[in-house]
């Protein structure tokens, strides 16, 4: 079993108007609402490759019954959401037709307490022990600790578990020092860590905080990734129009599923990337197209960096 922790859950809503304008009303062609957060778009990418997935984190309010009802019935997901008394947040999303692109809107997430904290806790180590991998993804949800990735890096590895953390600001630079086995984050998260914007020195410092593999994510120029076996840089054949909501935990699926298949870090990258150029083509955040996913899968370039910096 794959388990995926969202400790900021959501509600992602997708809207669709033809141009989006400031200071303007507009028609909504489209509402697309699915349940969401880093972890959750995670799970169900994992879901869709054909992986057994348990997804863990915080549910509460109307938004949280919300995203525990469209989880239900997801072929091999498990909800296993901890309640809380506040409300999940939403995360809404402006696609604008005409140009293409998308306007994001997030919510904080509800007020955590210590007591549900705990409870969380005590369930993530339940999990732990039929895990055979775990992604820790996304921000952290007012009144859970600043170190709360660290915590979890630290049980993971401690009950044998690899771990994947997908985060940012300082949750991620205390969470780099516990050791997790890959780190996800993308080209500005990775600046802000080591205060280099070059990937190849970026990632060559975050590896010395602690990480075993870093893999950053460069957008629409794929990823670049220094690994154990070396250092890998993997583009899609050509820039991807769309959403690009979700495309990073997409490529989380990817590094995560081909971990525990053990794919050579080359396919691992390949299938990352694909899923993620995939994930911007879907009409609603946090899916991928599968159809664009299996052409382009074929035809990502993935090359081994020798030289450098």
């Amino acid at each position: 079993m794959l388990l995926t922790v969202t400790l900021n859950t959501a509600l992602d809503i997708t809207y669709r108007v033809r141009s989006l304008r400031p200071h303007a009303s507009h028609r909504v062609s489209d509402v697309i609402e699915r349940p969401g957060g880093k972890g959750v778009n995670v799970a169900r990418v994992l879901s869709a490759l054909g992986h057994e997935v348990t997804v863990t984190g915080f549910a509460g309010g109307g938004t949280g019954r919300a995203v525990r009802e469209r989880l239900t019935g997801t072929p091999g997901l498990t909800d296993a959401l901890v309640p809380v008394a506040g409300a999940t947040r939403r995360t809404i999303a402006v696609v604008d037709e005409l140009s293409g692109d998308t306007t994001q809107l997030n919510e904080p997430g509800p007020q955590i307490a210590p007591a549900e904290w705990g409870a969380f806790l005590d369930r993530y180590e339940e999990l732990l022990g039929a895990a055979s991998a775990v992604a820790l993804s996304g921000s952290l949800p007012p009144g859970v600790p600043v170190g709360a990735y660290a915590t979890l890096v630290r049980s993971a590895r401690s009950a044998g578990v690899p771990v994947l953390l997908d985060t940012s600001g300082e949750p991620l630079r205390r969470g780099v020092a516990a050791r997790p086995d890959i780190v996800k984050p993308n080209a500005g998260e990775l600046a802000e860590l080591t205060g280099s914007h070059e990937p190849s020195r970026a990632t060559q410092d975050a590896r010395r905080r602690g990480a075993h593999a870093v893999v950053a994510s460069l957008g629409a120029e794929g990823l670049f990734a220094l690994t154990p076996e070396g250092r890998w840089r993997a583009a899609p054949p050509a820039r991807v129009h769309g959403n690009p909501t979700g495309a990073g935990d997409s490529a989380v699926a990817g590094l995560l599923s081909g971990l525990v298949e053990r794919l050579p870090w080359p396919d691992r990258l390949a299938r990352a990337v694909a899923l993620s150029a995939a994930t911007v083509r879907a009409p609603a955040a946090g899916e991928f197209d599968q159809a664009a996913y299996e052409q382009l899968r074929e035809r990502v370039t993935v090359t081994r960096v020798f030289n450098a910096a």
